[in-house]
């Protein structure tokens, strides 16, 4: 090759690798957000949860993303396991190099990845799990929680079971610390404001593994004059069936944690448990502009209706995405925890925030009764409980959660 052909070879390659480079240096770094969850044992909820979740990426990286940075969403399952757990999330850290961790579903599991968190003092949103736990007893600074809590859920529940005006009470509840959690709420709000009130059984079931025919049996020989219910998933629905079949509903009222969610309440169909009072999401009877613009979205996207994991689904990458442009674009840890402090947003259920005292959002729900209405449940003149009217005094707070 002559000297000049050797030179314009040279000047083309120097071009091309300095193109590649101004294109690479052009090209913002998405934004990792790793995922953590059940998604193998706790389908009914968790699969509407994705496509929330994958439905507000898609919304936010077609709008330009965060500064020009994408997301991307990685998932991990946690095979309901907390070594799973917290072995999922240093993958997420070490290999996938994720900027924050985000998710859980089963109470223990979100423990896990909280205290996680603090050890690796990385940021936290804890986005389904329900225990108190994981902002009050074992609360820390790089953990923030979207779902309303078992005390939100039960507190809103207590004006209900009050008006029963019933004084003998039965509770069943899975036996692991969010249902052993909010079946000691219930007892500690309902005799603050029926001091005469009695718990004459209690009924703690294995986690997945109710023997609904023994459950109802002993309930129904203990002869309550109401029923508090913490089950949820599948077991729900075998409890409410076997107790239509043994004449315990609706002879006896009830007043039920969740079973107004779409993803327990469609399996139930004729089956529902007429006039039980629920916490739920009566997705078909909300008119407000927000939450019509999420379900146009969901179901032109979807072909589906959706469930109440969607709503935390969704409402989980919209917090991340708020709380980083807050922190000017930045996930840094300390950045992150400032920005979320306060952090205020829309939601498909109108304005929430993250409250700087425990780091626990004000993201309410719908409280009604149940009905059938062309063979399938639905709920009954629901209306909705916003989240921040239904926290214990501050004090409280700051007895139950350790100093940071």
């Amino acid at each position: 090759m002559s000297l000049w052909k050797r030179r314009i070879a040279g000047l083309t390659l120097t071009g091309v690798l300095a193109g590649s480079m101004v294109g690479h240096a052009g090209a913002a770094e998405p934004i990792k957000i790793g995922e953590i969850n059940s998604y193998k044992s706790q389908p009914a909820f968790l699969e509407p949860y994705r496509k929330g979740m994958e439905l507000a990426v898609e919304e936010i990286n077609g709008a330009g993303g965060i500064d020009g940075r994408k997301l991307v969403l990685i998932t991990r399952d946690d095979n309901a396991n907390p070594g799973d757990a917290v072995r999922a999330a240093e993958e997420l850290l070490t290999r996938e190099r994720v900027d924050v961790l985000a998710g859980s579903f089963l109470s223990h599991i979100g423990l896990a990845l909280a205290d996680f968190a603090r050890q690796r003092k990385t940021f936290f949103l804890a986005s389904e799990t329900i225990t108190d736990k994981v902002v009050w007893e074992n609360g820390n600074r790089y953990t923030f929680r979207l779902r309303t809590s078992g005390y939100m859920l039960t507190a809103m529940l207590i004006p209900e079971a009050a008006k029963l005006n019933k004084k003998r009470w039965a509770i069943v509840y899975p036996n692991y610390e969010y249902g052993q959690s909010a079946a000691a709420t219930f007892k500690t709000l309902l005799r603050a404001v029926q001091p005469d009130v009695e718990f004459v059984a209690e009924q703690a079931t294995p986690l997945g593994k109710v023997d609904a025919g023994s459950v109802v049996q002993a309930l129904a020989d203990a002869k309550p004059d109401a029923i508090f219910n913490v089950l949820f998933a599948a077991d729900v629905a075998k409890f409410a069936r076997e107790g239509n079949v043994r004449g315990l509903f609706p002879a006896t009222p009830v007043v039920s944690l969740l079973t107004g969610e779409p993803e327990y309440l469609d399996p139930m169909g004729a089956d529902t448990p007429e006039g039980w009072i629920v916490t739920g999401y009566p997705w078909q009877r909300i008119d407000t502009p927000e939450h019509k613009a999420f379900l146009d979205a969901y179901q032109a996207k979807f072909k589906d209706h959706p469930r109440f994991g969607s709503i935390i689904g969704y409402t989980t990458i919209q917090s991340l995405a708020a709380g980083i442009r807050r922190a000017g674009g930045s996930t840094d840890t300390e950045k992150l925890i400032a920005a979320f402090t306060g952090l205020e947003l829309g939601s498909p259920f109108g304005p929430i925030q993250y409250r700087a005292i425990d780091h626990q959002s004000t993201l309410g729900a719908f409280v009604g009764k149940l009905g059938i209405k062309d063979g399938k449940g639905i709920m009954v003149d629901p209306v909705y409980r916003p989240g921040g009217d239904f926290f214990p005094p501050d004090d409280e707070v700051k007895r139950r959660r350790p100093a940071q």
